[in-house]
């Protein structure tokens, strides 16, 4: 009886639901603070919550205004991955990097920090984008026994999705409650990455399914 409960237990991944990355932000997603109380009315519905956060060291590589002559949003290679280049954001200890004031904060059981290597950037929870450092989330899951994850949060085209495509290869099974998320560039999202996702077998829902 046990094990068919903690088959059917649900968690809820918040992705960097964080002042920089809502529209008044230093790195703004169009309408992403109308996530917030989506998130609100369901996060309660879950067995599990936990939380990602980007949380950038001043000299981060994603910068721009690390690198000599660069603007945000140029690209450059490093170590042979493209690089987009960023305003700062969600620097470490900063009011950007903390969650929007309005989110329910009390489920969440833990948090975990990406991007705190100045050298990798980090979209995904699980890894930096490199495959070098491992966050601890994929550990932490499997520790609750965690199967079934729910994504939601900022932004659906970088770390939602990253995030996802981690979480697929750990073995979970996943979940996208769409309206609970928005993209930095929506049309790469519902002309090319919806389409992968739902060939890779990713259930996408609203908060209403929930």
């Amino acid at each position: 009886m046990l094990d068919l409960l903690l088959i059917k237990m649900k968690t809820l991944i918040l992705i960097d639901v964080q002042n920089d990355f809502m529209p008044y932000g230093a790195l703004p997603v169009a309408e992403g603070d109308q996530i917030v109380p989506i998130i609100n009315k369901i996060i309660y519905k879950f067995d599990l919550v936990v939380a990602t956060q980007d949380w950038h060291p001043k000299n981060h590589i994603s910068f721009a205004s690390n690198h000599k002559d660069k603007k945000p949003f140029d690209v450059m290679d490093l170590d042979g991955f493209k690089q987009t280049l960023w305003p700062d954001h969600c620097v470490q200890g900063t009011s950007g990097a903390e969650f929007h004031p309005d989110l329910e904060t009390k489920p969440i059981e833990a948090i975990f920090r990406k991007g705190t290597n100045p050298n990798i950037d980090s979209y995904s929870g699980f890894y930096d984008n490199l495959h070098k450092k491992n966050t601890g989330l994929a550990g932490y899951l499997r520790e609750k026994k965690a199967k079934d994850l729910y994504f939601v949060g900022l932004a659906t085209d970088y770390c939602v999705y990253y995030s996802i495509i981690d979480a697929l290869k750990e073995g979970f099974n996943v979940y996208l409650i769409e309206d609970a998320t928005r993209a930095i560039d929506k049309n790469l999202y519902e002309n090319h990455l919806k389409k992968e996702l739902l060939e890779k077998n990713v259930k996408i829902i609203t908060s209403k399914n929930i």
